[in-house]
């Protein structure tokens, strides 16, 4: 996380049991509040492989603990979302039930899994257009093409923003984690670039960060023609392919037409919660065990 460390003021934690590290929990502090991790997608405890509930009641009790012993008077967490789960652990979860810690965030991801991926008829016409039109699919090392000449123009036009990783911010990335940052540009018959999208790539979950196309993009099939040749081909075999949430204002309201293209490849909804907790609460988990 350190390529952007700059505009975090970090206060990550480790938890160890007997001397053995058992979990992390990546965060940032902001004044007296502590949310895990501003900076990342997704956030939340990392637990390791072999811990019981036991280990994450104490170490999650430990967390809150150390921050009341600071002062800090508000912790966030943003959970990390199932489907990345390599293994069932809800604990944390069932915990923050324990703690009648606050909801405030709910954003609504659109997820496949590629196998049993089922097109709406207005998607199956859009992968045909992408073939009728003679595009090309291609996994590339280049993002410069895709950040200049297609998302940054579009970000600006559309919404008056701009990526949250910078061209460079997202090289250095991809430099660290070549096998795991992929790009897959949309050429047309010209070979000049006309979508791609920018896709992390774990172990359980493919998933789409950035996503655009350019003003040809509804005439050509492109953003069709690409996912249909992700879904089919590049991750067929994946548990789960993430198209990232439609949501906005905080989770509050959900694009409709960007939430109707997605599952028109047959996607549902898989939440991504986000818990406020006050860290004296942690006496509350005291009684859990009997």
């Amino acid at each position: 996380m350190d390529y952007h460390s700059e505009r975090f003021e970090d206060h990550s934690l480790l938890i160890f049991r007997d001397g053995k590290l058992i979990g992390l929990l990546p965060a940032n502090q902001e004044k007296d509040a502590i949310i895990s991790h501003g900076g990342l997608t997704y956030g939340g405890f990392v637990l390791g492989p072999q811990v019981r509930f036991g280990d994450v009641l104490s170490g999650f009790q430990g967390v809150l603990q150390y921050f009341d012993d600071l002062k800090i008077n508000r912790f966030s967490i943003k959970c990390m979302p199932r489907i990345y789960h390599r293994s069932p652990s809800d604990e944390i979860d069932y915990l923050l039930f324990k703690l009648n810690a606050d909801r405030y965030r709910s954003d609504n991801l659109s997820v496949v899994i590629p196998k049993e991926a089922i097109y709406s008829r207005d998607r199956m016409q859009g992968v045909k257009r992408g073939k009728k039109h003679g595009l090309k699919v291609e996994e590339t090392n280049d993002l410069e093409s895709f950040w200049n000449q297609i998302l940054i123009p579009n970000l600006d036009q559309k919404h008056q923003s701009k990526p949250v990783h910078s061209l460079s911010e997202i090289q250095l990335l991809k430099s660290r984690f070549p096998k795991k940052i992929r790009q897959f540009n949309v050429y047309d018959q010209d070979g000049k670039i006309v979508a791609g999208t920018l896709i992390y790539d774990t172990e359980r979950v493919a998933r789409s960060q950035y996503i655009s196309g350019n003003n040809d993009k509804n005439t050509l099939g492109s953003l069709d023609f690409l996912h249909d040749h992700l879904l089919q081909k590049v991750f067929k075999d994946k548990p789960y392919f993430d198209f990232g949430k439609s949501n906005e204002n905080e989770g509050q309201v959900i694009n409709e037409g960007l939430l109707y293209w997605k599952e028109g490849f047959g996607a549902r909804s898989v939440t991504h919660d986000y818990y406020h907790i006050d860290p004296s609460s942690h006496t509350k988990l005291n009684a859990v065990m009997i």
